[in-house]
């Protein structure tokens, strides 16, 4: 019978030294390019989130080769949703060989 190691637990991005600053000033970069020009209603919020959304589902793509199940369980939500998402951020899925 094998003996198993015990995984790491993983660390919470908020515990990681220096990350929540780092997060905060990128954060404010964009925020003064997304608001530059605004009119009478700003739509800064929706567009970093769907700018963090984007970015975070073409990393899980990636690294679990484009199976967009492996990539949704990799965020930790459901296959669905991540299609959803997928589809209204406009991302398309390509297999990979």
């Amino acid at each position: 019978m094998a003996v198993m190691k015990a995984q790491q637990p993983r660390r919470a991005a908020s515990t990681l030294p220096g990350i929540d600053e780092v997060l905060e000033k990128k954060l404010e970069e964009l925020v003064i390019v997304l608001s530059a020009g605004q009119g009478t209603k700003s739509q800064v919020y929706d567009e970093i989130l769907s700018l963090v959304e984007r970015g975070l589902i073409r990393i899980a793509l990636k690294r679990n080769k484009n199976v967009k199940s492996a990539a949704a369980s990799y965020l930790g939500i459901n296959r669905n949703t991540f299609q959803k998402k997928m589809t209204a951020l406009g991302i398309p899925c390509r297999k990979t060989k």
